[in-house]
């Protein structure tokens, strides 16, 4: 439990720290001033000066705040602080330092990913065919355990994950290969055929196949800069699409929200991960950098995404939200945020006695 716990502290101030100092370096970039930097909230268990900035540890480590000069509108400003007041920068500048936060988060994932791949490249599947299926396109086309498949359609194949890209895709068109076979290239004339498949979700879904699996069998290879960034962010826009797509069947009720968790199923996760090593570990706080990016933009007051609909409805209207109804809103998201949080901890209780 110690070591989950060190690792759950790890996890949580990395991130954090990165989506407040997104939101710092904005505001210092566009000359607004800060008052507090806090990593976790409540009593302060330490803290230091900086000219303006009191640059602050609190006890509760469950995120972070930034505190802007003239961010609490209505609240009376010392006119000398106009000059640096959040409140009065143009519309598009507060918009870009709220939403500085999430993209740092972000940046976080796509820096990680490329510091793996640029010095420990990836693994991928060698294109050699462990078994074919019975009565399928590759056993009807004479396709063999052992095959090697070198082109389809006259695109190269490095990997298996070459091949089944290629297939998904083919929408039921007719594909030349071209596969080595005991050291002699064979061509074969395939049809993937449409069957059903469970997706990541355990959703049935029609799917384009022949009908083989890999040999299991594995490769190393590096990458050079431009293919690690390259993949670092394809990646993280992947994670982010997965996301998106995740809480829409969640609040569609076609994805149990069962599969929420909170602090206590992040804390055992990040001990079995760092446990595993420092790739498992970095690729984790990577995955949650990710999450945290875009639960921060949904669009409830009190989180990021909320504030950037006032600003919207600013931009539309050319008048901000008034002060009533801006609490008045506040105060439903908080509700939705305390909310959700008993509910996530509720699922880790269950969780915990239910051995899971």
């Amino acid at each position: 439990m110690g070591h989950s716990a060190v690792a759950f502290i790890i996890v949580i101030g990395v991130l954090v720290f990165i989506h407040e100092l997104g939101h710092f370096l904005a505001a210092r970039f566009f000359k607004v001033g800060v008052d507090v930097f806090s990593l976790g909230f409540g009593p302060k268990i330490f803290k230091k000066k900086r000219g303006r900035t009191e640059y602050c540890i609190s006890a509760i480590p469950l995120g972070g705040y930034v505190k802007m000069v003239g961010e609490e509108p209505g609240k009376a400003l010392d006119p000398a602080d106009e000059a640096v007041s959040f409140s009065h920068k143009p519309l598009h500048q507060k918009s870009l330092i709220v939403a500085a936060g999430p993209a740092f988060n972000f940046f976080l994932a796509i820096f990680i990913f490329y510091v793996l791949y640029q010095f420990s490249g990836i693994f991928l599947a060698k294109p050699i065919i462990g078994e074919v299926l019975d009565n399928t396109p590759a056993q009807h086309a004479g396709l063999m355990a052992g095959d090697v498949i070198k082109t389809i359609d006259g695109k190269e194949i490095h990997s298996f994950e070459d091949i089944t890209r290629i297939i998904s895709s083919s929408t039921g068109q007719s594909l030349d290969m071209l596969v080595n076979r005991d050291g002699r290239p064979v061509p074969v004339s395939i049809t993937p055929e449409q069957r059903e498949a469970k997706n990541v979700f355990q959703e049935t879904v029609d799917r384009y196949v022949i009908g083989i699996k890999g040999s299991g069998e594995v490769f190393h290879q590096s990458l050079n800069p431009f293919q690690a960034m390259w993949r670092a962010v394809s990646d993280t826009a992947g994670l982010v699409k997965l996301t998106i797509v995740s809480v829409g069947k969640m609040i569609s009720g076609s994805l149990s929200a069962d599969n929420l968790g909170g602090p206590i199923m992040i804390a055992q996760m990040a001990g079995e991960q760092a446990k595993a090593g420092l790739v498992n570990f970095a690729w984790f706080i990577a995955l949650l950098s990710v999450n945290l990016g875009i639960i921060n933009l949904f669009p409830i007051p009190v989180l990021d995404g909320g504030h950037l609909v006032f600003f919207g409805i600013e931009a539309v209207t050319g008048k901000s939200v008034s002060e009533k109804l801006r609490e008045k809103m506040i105060q439903f998201g908080a509700a939705i945020l305390v909310a959700l949080m008993v509910f996530v901890f509720y699922n880790d209780i269950l969780r915990i006695f239910n051995g899971g």
